[in-house]
């Protein structure tokens, strides 16, 4: 199955399940190095996934920086909770342009945790 080169996947450690429904937005840092560019948006999945920010083999993917944000505190809204963290960016360096990049985030309320996935 073709996948996005960049995908993420979150788990709501505080409850031990998926996160569904969290808005993601992936942004790449320009040339220049002061200001992201948007790339794409999406929402994860049922199982906490969003397998299709970029289209598969996206010739536009680039080495350089990039960062994801999750917007969490409309999650953790939604789940009657409140939170600290009202959002959560993960910046990453992209070297090899080929290889797919899987960035795993563990929430909850009052923490999280990340690490580059398989």
């Amino acid at each position: 199955m073709a996948r996005s080169p960049i995908t993420c996947h979150v788990l709501d450690s505080s409850l031990g399940k998926p996160a569904e429904g969290i808005h993601i937005s992936l942004q790449h840092l320009a040339p220049e190095g002061e200001s992201f560019t948007p790339l794409a948006t999406g929402v994860t999945n049922a199982d906490g996934r969003c397998l299709d920010l970029l289209p598969p083999r996206n010739g536009n993917l680039t080495a350089g920086t990039y960062k994801i944000m999750f917007k969490t505190k409309e999650y953790f809204v939604n789940t009657d909770r409140k939170c600290f963290y009202p959002w959560v960016e993960i910046t990453f360096d992209i070297e090899n342009p080929a290889e797919h990049y899987h960035i795993p985030l563990l929430i909850s309320p009052y923490s999280y945790t990340t690490y580059r996935g398989s």
